[in-house]
């Protein structure tokens, strides 16, 4: 026996999976707000974390450097950076540019105060502590 498809078929499985993917869509909604403030680390947002994220995106950080995978891919993720190199090596470094052999990419020397730099790295310790289930993958070398 065979059956036609009839528009009516078709409008209940349209509505049928509509429904189904908003009720998934919600629940995903819903666990990831349960999850979030566990894996974000909010309570530890000082205001030292909010200028450092200030500067972040005032000199534009993103448009060369990704955090999460997000922003461009000309400079490293920093999402780890802190774990990976410390805070007096991210306060050199950001001293130091613009630096290396001609030719290549540079950071560009943003003239940051020490108190503007200690907020960065705060920023970045911060960013660097948010629970991301090892993502993105970054392996240094």
């Amino acid at each position: 026996m065979s059956e036609t498809f009839t528009k009516s078929m078709a409008r209940n499985i349209f509505y049928g999976g509509a429904a189904f993917f908003f009720l998934l869509f919600l629940a995903l909604t819903f666990d990831t707000m349960q999850v979030l403030p566990k894996r974000d680390h909010r309570e530890n947002i000082t205001p030292q974390v909010v200028n450092g994220k200030h500067i972040w995106e005032t000199r534009n950080c993103i448009g060369c450097h990704t955090l999460l995978g997000e922003g461009a891919y000309f400079a490293p993720e920093l999402g780890n950076v802190y774990t990976r190199r410390g805070p007096e090596f991210i306060k050199a470094w950001m001293k130091a540019q613009p630096t290396g052999a001609p030719g290549r990419r540079q950071m560009p020397q943003f003239h940051l105060t020490d108190s503007e730099l200690d907020d960065v790295v705060a920023f970045l310790k911060w960013f660097g502590e948010v629970d991301t289930n090892k993502w993105p993958p970054n392996i240094e070398g």
